[in-house]
């Protein structure tokens, strides 16, 4: 399936995140308070960004991860929008607009705060990892 095909089985809320830089509300989203293992996925590439491993509760209403699983997978970019001076976080493949970085995450965890809007990701169960095709991936949970 092409990007353009995938975009459209977006709901309404990704597609606003995803394609027009917009921002979920805070603490009424599906990953917030989402701790089970797996990992998360870029809903319109299917590509791997974040695990639960690096995840935490930042207590900021969006999920909060330390590290993406692979740097390559996410770009960084100075934002300005709202007033503000932050780095947004868009995903490398889609371009998909995930949420912003932030220096002020656990310290013991490198310090940095991945501010993800849920409705950027798609969440892959440890135990379906293999029959999604995220094989390589069970290796983060040993």
């Amino acid at each position: 399936m092409n990007k353009e095909q995938r975009l459209k089985e977006l709901t309404d809320m990704q597609y606003y995140v995803t394609q027009e830089n917009g921002t979920e509300p805070p603490f009424r989203n599906e990953y917030d308070k989402h701790f089970e293992e797996g990992i998360y996925v870029d809903i319109v590439s299917g590509k791997p960004l974040f695990s639960s491993f690096d995840k935490f509760d930042s207590g900021c209403g969006w999920p909060a991860f330390a590290k993406p699983i692979e740097q390559k997978e996410v770009t960084e970019h100075f934002d300005t929008s709202h007033g503000m001076r932050r780095v947004e976080v868009r995903s490398s493949e889609a371009d998909s607009h995930l949420g912003h970085v932030f220096p002020d995450g656990p310290s013991e965890r490198g310090g940095l705060r991945y501010c993800i809007n849920s409705a950027a990701l798609r969440f892959v169960p440890k135990e379906d990892l293999e029959k999604d095709g995220y094989v390589e991936y069970l290796s983060l949970f040993k």
